[in-house]
């Protein structure tokens, strides 16, 4: 999605409970790695080698039946 001229990617996680971390502890260092290789791939099939846009994720962690979004969840790098 787009937040300005920012290009954000969103992901989103579910559980049921609080437990064990909830859903946006569920996004750990291997998780965070996976989505940013696939955003290098979009990103370059989509932009090559020319100037990619200024990019987030964000989480959308929906817990015990409520949805929290965190923006800029981890760093893009």
């Amino acid at each position: 999605m787009r937040d300005g001229v920012t290009l954000v990617f969103v992901e989103v996680r579910s559980r049921g409970s609080l437990a064990y971390g909830g859903a946006a502890g569920s996004i750990d260092h291997r998780k965070q790695l996976r989505l940013r290789r696939a955003a290098s791939r979009f990103l370059v099939e989509r932009f090559g080698q020319h100037r990619w846009p200024a990019c987030r994720f964000d989480v959308v962690a929906f817990e015990a039946g409520r949805a929290n979004w965190i923006k800029g969840a981890f760093d893009a790098s």
